[in-house]
């Protein structure tokens, strides 16, 4: 089986600096684009930044632009959110999502992270 697994959340003050990383195990042929979401407390999942499994990124959230700097290691099969001068706004729970081939299988099957706490404080 496939599992993702982020790594990195934690509290930090405004205008630190901070790394998320989410790492995808088990039998896996290949992975396509990797994803961030993000969710605060009484609102809607949204898609912070993506990026395609050849490096390049398409989109940022305007509320991160200029802040937020999506990377990966396809060698490493991970994906990393490097989060600088965070805001209070940026306080949520961090997701990954993958699009994943798994051994044995011909078709992309859509996987999500379970998910890991970021706390900014003013």
């Amino acid at each position: 089986q496939v599992q993702l697994v982020e790594s990195g959340g934690e509290l930090v003050q405004a205008g630190g600096s901070l790394r998320l990383s989410c790492a995808a195990s088990g039998s896996i042929k290949t992975i396509g684009t990797m994803a961030w979401y993000r969710q605060a407390p009484g609102k809607q999942r949204e898609l912070v930044t993506s990026i395609t499994r050849g490096g390049t990124t398409y989109y940022y959230a305007d509320s991160v632009k200029g802040r937020f700097t999506i990377s990966r290691d396809n060698a490493k099969n991970t994906v990393y959110l490097q989060m600088n001068s965070p805001k209070p706004e940026d306080t949520a729970v961090y997701y990954c999502n993958a699009d994943i081939v798994q051994s044995d299988d011909y078709f992309s099957r859509s996987y999500w992270g379970q998910g890991t706490q970021v706390t900014v404080s003013s």
